[in-house]
């Protein structure tokens, strides 16, 4: 009897050569498969874009015994997380490209070279849990750690994108891990975490904006909320919900950006009150748990990565427009960023954070 085949996403680091190993382990018969993203990433000594983790993704390969290969996704990967990335930020919004890359790049473009290849499923080193509901639906779970869980980065994976997908890293904690591999003689066992943009390794967002798109920088004023001019800013681009640091201005008080208006390239300025609200609205709307959200349930809900989450009920108000009403206030809910629904250790569903419609 054959063995099933499975396509492993190997980005070098120790969570993926670990995932790799495992499988190999429970008897699959796996293939690294390392994307390569980003042109500017083949002269990086470092990040997971940089041939290091190239390199290191190879070795790991060897020492499992298994293929390796490398995939040229730079093309999907421009299109559908730089430019939506870059589009995002001059929009005024803050976007959230891992959830962009994971779904296009990770897996829709990752899934269908693994169909070229034969394989059944793909799995990544991700730390989260995919189960089947009693509904018979799928949905992503969260990692048994706390502290590394993933879940939010993966609300927009579809239900056959789920259907062929394992994580085996997520029942397991990053101590674990790190052991495992030290246990098998990886040879990243002590290689340390990524922490950054993989294509913007210096966090200069603004930076690579500018010289991305080739723009001006887009100056621009400091207003209150009234529309009074409290001073001169860098460009929209620079500037989130909830700054604080780094503003210029000089104020006598802490005082925080409120909001960006991108037509006209003001940037609001208020108190440390202005920064909290509870309603949220959000279109691309997907859901995964569940089918749809009942208007009399109470979920957790998350408004960027580190947000531990906090109650709130929801009703669609529109055909893809979802409002949101948080139990008490949540702060600096930024356009761009993702809501992501809960509905206890399962990802019921999320969209994307817009401004306050007009008529809503």
């Amino acid at each position: 009897m054959s063995r099933k085949k499975i396509v492993v996403g190997m980005s070098g680091g120790v969570d993926s050569s670990v995932a790799a190993c495992l499988l190999l382990e429970q008897g699959y018969e796996v293939i690294g498969a390392t994307m390569e993203l980003w042109q500017e990433a083949r002269t990086a000594g470092d990040g997971c874009l940089g041939l290091s983790a190239v390199s290191d993704a190879e070795k790991v390969a060897a020492y499992l015994g298994i293929p390796h290969y490398r995939i040229d996704f730079r093309e999907v990967f421009r299109e559908k997380v730089v430019d939506y990335f870059a589009d995002s930020y001059l929009r005024g919004e803050t976007p959230n490209p891992c959830i962009a890359c994971n779904r296009h790049v990770k897996w829709e473009a990752l899934l269908s070279w693994a169909r070229e290849m034969g394989a059944d499923h793909i799995a990544t080193g991700h730390y989260a849990r995919i189960d089947t509901l009693p509904s018979g639906r799928l949905a992503v779970r969260s990692s048994v750690t706390a502290a590394k869980d993933q879940t939010y980065a993966l609300y927009r994976l579809t239900q056959e994108q789920l259907s062929r997908t394992l994580m085996p890293v997520g029942a397991y904690t990053k101590e674990e891990i790190r052991e495992t591999a030290r246990s098998r003689g990886l040879p990243v066992a002590g290689k340390p975490d990524s922490q950054e943009i993989c294509f913007i390794p210096d966090q200069d967002y603004a930076g690579f904006i500018t010289r991305y798109r080739g723009l001006p920088s887009g100056e621009g004023d400091f207003v209150d909320r009234e529309g009074n001019f409290l001073g001169r800013h860098k460009g929209i681009i620079h500037y989130t919900i909830g700054q604080r640091k780094g503003l210029g201005l000089s104020m006598g008080r802490p005082v925080f950006v409120t909001e960006i208006r991108p037509d006209t390239g003001q940037v609001v300025i208020g108190e440390a009150e202005d920064v909290f609200t509870d309603t949220v609205y959000c279109t691309g709307i997907q859901y995964m748990a569940l089918a749809e959200f009942p208007e009399d349930k109470v979920f957790s809900g998350k408004v960027r990565y580190g947000h531990k989450g906090s109650p709130c009920r929801v009703r669609m108000t529109g055909p893809d427009l979802l409002e949101c009403r948080f139990l008490e206030p949540v702060r600096a809910v930024t356009p761009g960023q993702a809501l992501v629904l809960y509905d206890g250790e399962y990802v019921a569903g999320g969209g994307t954070i817009v401004r306050k419609p007009r008529r809503a």
